[in-house]
């Protein structure tokens, strides 16, 4: 488990590379938190620490964007606001995602959690009074 506390946006490289370093083999981080937290912010950073060169955005119209890391994997982005039901994400094609063997960030997840994978990263961010706290943790279903 990773806990974090982050105190203003230049800690965030070193909070990517942690959170990667952190859970080596795992490829599908779900991140939780409200509106404005950072949650997109900290995606561009890992995105950034994987080779990610691409213009990270959220993919707040699209549901899902694919980055490129260089000759590695495709990263894919996810965010599931727009998301009115189960069935746009099944639409999607979620699957071929979820479970390619590449990293998958998801963002507003509490949409399609029971769609998560057996075991994923559950990434907590909170804030407090201008200080953000991250909890980690891998979840096994």
């Amino acid at each position: 488990m990773l806990d974090i506390v982050i105190e203003n946006i230049g800690q965030l490289p070193e909070v990517a590379r942690k959170l990667l370093e952190g859970f080596p083999e795992e490829r599908f981080f779900a991140f939780f938190g409200k509106m404005g937290v950072g949650k997109t912010t900290l995606i561009k950073e890992l995105c950034a620490a994987l080779g990610v060169e691409d213009n990270v955005c959220s993919p707040t119209f699209a549901i899902v964007n694919e980055y490129s890391a260089g000759d590695k994997e495709p990263v894919y982005h996810f965010d599931f606001y727009r998301l009115k039901n189960l069935s746009e994400a099944y639409d999607l094609g979620y699957e071929e995602y979820f479970y390619s063997g590449c990293y998958c960030f998801t963002e507003w997840t509490e949409k399609v959690e029971e769609l998560l994978p057996e075991q994923y990263v559950r990434v907590e961010i909170e804030e407090k009074e201008g200080v953000r706290r991250l909890r980690a943790e891998i979840v096994k279903n």
